[in-house]
């Protein structure tokens, strides 16, 4: 039986950032993309996605959804069937940068949530084209949904971030990491190791995408996830 697929869209996402994948893979499974929104640590997205996800599935997240990702494999490493990372940091905050959300925080709550929003994801982290405007709309779009509460939680949850890089050596099941090659924020490089860290993993970089490769280069993302999905389970 083909296990679920779930999804953890990054930092004030949606479902909307992965519209062109759930269009490909829920003819043939079925999709969950679960809001973690709701908290401010990401050991408290951990505890609540476990209580409510089946006993086993495929997962995917992004950026701070695969932070989310790679905890839940930690925790719960029997329920996820393979596992995969865009755009995502294993490394903790440094202290320097996780100042600079403080600033950020309250202009959210001050009435300035848009431009948060740009400042988090400048036109500079996404490929240059003309893809390029619609993308950065539809994020601004997605933010402005969540709102400046989610903003806060979602940013405290990132500054206290726990480094899971250890949890990447143990991680046993097909796993793939997929960048865009022009991401600024969370680079090539800091992928392709995290890509070496994890037995049995592959590793994808999508040409013509920066930060957001889901939307950015949606065909060439969506291609590489149905071939992970396709390939053989490991054996533990």
């Amino acid at each position: 039986m083909t296990e679920p697929l779930v999804l953890l869209p990054g930092m004030m996402c949606d479902a909307r950032l992965f519209l062109p994948q759930i269009a490909a893979a829920s003819a043939g499974r079925t999709v969950i993309v679960p809001q973690i929104a709701q908290a401010d640590q990401i050991e408290d997205m951990t505890a609540d996605l476990l209580a409510q996800l089946p006993p086993r599935f495929a997962l995917v997240g992004a950026g701070l959804g695969g932070c989310v990702a790679l905890d839940l494999i930690r925790a719960a490493p029997e329920r996820i069937s393979r596992i995969g990372l865009i755009a995502t940091m294993a490394s903790p905050e440094s202290p320097q940068f996780a100042a600079t959300r403080e600033p950020r925080i309250v202009a959210a709550r001050s009435g300035r949530l848009a431009d948060c929003l740009r400042e988090d994801v400048p036109a500079a982290a996404l490929a240059p084209g003309p893809a390029r405007a619609a993308v950065l709309a539809q994020v601004m779009a997605m933010g402005l949904a969540l709102g400046p509460d989610a903003y806060a939680r979602q940013s405290r949850a990132l500054q206290r971030r726990r480094d899971a890089q250890g949890t990447l050596r143990r991680i046993k099941v097909p796993a793939l990491i997929l960048c865009g090659e022009s991401d600024t924020l969370v680079p090539v490089r800091r992928q392709e190791f995290m890509a070496e860290m994890i037995p049995h993993s592959r590793f994808v970089i999508i040409a013509g995408a920066g930060h957001l490769p889901t939307l950015e280069q949606p065909r060439a993302t969506t291609d590489a996830l149905q071939a992970w999905l396709g390939a053989p389970l490991l054996l533990r």
